[in-house]
């Protein structure tokens, strides 16, 4: 018998009375995934008190259930709690309901506390961004409320090939191909390379009933459109394996991206001077070095100087102050920031002003 011959916390009924769920490799694997992740934050995090809190972000679908049952099972064996925040984005009716059923099969797999969380979701900037902007915000109350040192996300394999694709075709770069990362922040993903069929099937193994989400059916979501109709042409057509394929270009592109942004954190200490409301960049720094280095460099400081993101068109836009100078003012940037050529200096600032000063020793 391994480590993993343990009952689920619930009890199923068979025909000859209560029996345990039997270990399946759908529940394995899943139980597997989880471990690696919270046994990482049990490792670096001393219990002074209370054993550590690890939250699960349940919706009720396959994915964020499967993760659930395989948290309650992992966490307390890592010396961790394990409890879970349900929200609900009221986008449909029922939503409540649905929230609710969440909640309750999170506290028969014996998490706790579970926290059920209403949100509004506006506008903005269109209903899938807003929804996660609001979850988001939700999952960051939570977790600052109850001192969770983790909270976990359903996102599996499937996720990260779709967010690949979709980075594919608005065009987007090498951070946005790179896909989620397995940990970020407070947010940890353990099933990136678990593919949703198996989180399917590990909920039927265990005899969870795990809700079906109708917006994940609903054609007018870009994400559900890849889901239902390019990922499966794409297997059909050049064979099977894409999936994998693609969450194996995230794997290498985040590789790629975490090395880059260790060389440019060292570089830009040597290029870079303050300036007036901002800071100034060696001209002739970025004209020594290729674009690719050039333009994350650009990227880098803007996003670091005044928290926004440039969008290519506006990256090369400023490049073409340090490789095409000719005179031309200053470049206006998100946040209200401007991008001008003072002399042997490219000037970030939050004004007019150019003016670079003198470093402190």
């Amino acid at each position: 018998m391994t480590s993993d011959d343990h009952s689920l916390p619930e009890p199923v009924e068979g025909a000859s009375g209560p029996r345990r769920p039997r270990l399946t490799p759908p529940i394995a694997d899943v139980r597997r995934a989880v471990r690696a992740t919270v046994g990482r934050v049990a490792e670096r995090i001393e219990t002074t008190g209370n054993p550590p809190l690890v939250l699960v972000a349940l919706s009720g679908g396959a994915d964020s259930l499967a993760l659930a049952a395989a948290t309650a099972f992992e966490a307390p064996r890592s010396g961790l709690r394990a409890g879970a925040v349900v929200v609900d984005h009221g986008l449909q009716a029922g939503s409540a309901d649905a929230a609710e059923r969440a909640a309750r099969a999170a506290r028969e797999l014996g998490l706790g506390p579970v926290v059920v969380r209403r949100v509004e979701v506006t506008a903005g900037a269109g209903p899938e961004a807003s929804a996660r902007e609001a979850r988001y915000a939700a999952l960051d109350e939570v977790a600052r409320e109850t001192s969770a040192a983790l909270v976990l996300l359903g996102h599996t394999l499937d996720d990260q090939a779709e967010t690949v694709l979709l980075g594919l075709a608005r065009g987007a770069g090498a951070a946005s191909l790179s896909g989620m990362a397995p940990v970020s922040g407070r947010y940890a993903r353990p099933l990136l390379g678990i593919r949703r069929a198996t989180t399917r099937q590990a909920c039927l193994d265990a005899g969870l009933e795990p809700w079906d989400d109708p917006h994940n059916l609903d054609p007018a979501y870009a994400r559900v459109r890849v889901r239902e109709r390019v990922l499966p042409v794409l297997e059909a057509e050049l064979g099977p394996g894409i999936a994998e394929a693609l969450a194996r270009t995230a794997d290498q592109l985040r590789e790629d991206e975490a090395a880059f942004d260790e060389q440019i954190e060292e570089f830009i200490e040597e290029i870079c001077e303050p300036a007036e409301a901002g800071i100034a960049v060696s001209v002739a720094a970025l004209a020594a070095n290729p674009a690719a280095l050039r333009q994350r460099i650009i990227r880098h400081v803007v996003a670091s100087e005044f928290g926004v993101s440039l969008s290519r068109v506006q990256t090369l836009e400023v490049a073409r102050l340090v490789t095409d100078w000719h005179g031309q003012g200053p470049i206006d940037l998100p946040g209200g920031a401007l991008a001008t050529r003072a002399g042997q200096h490219l000037v970030f600032s939050t004004t007019g002003s150019t003016e670079v000063l003198p470093h402190e020793h």
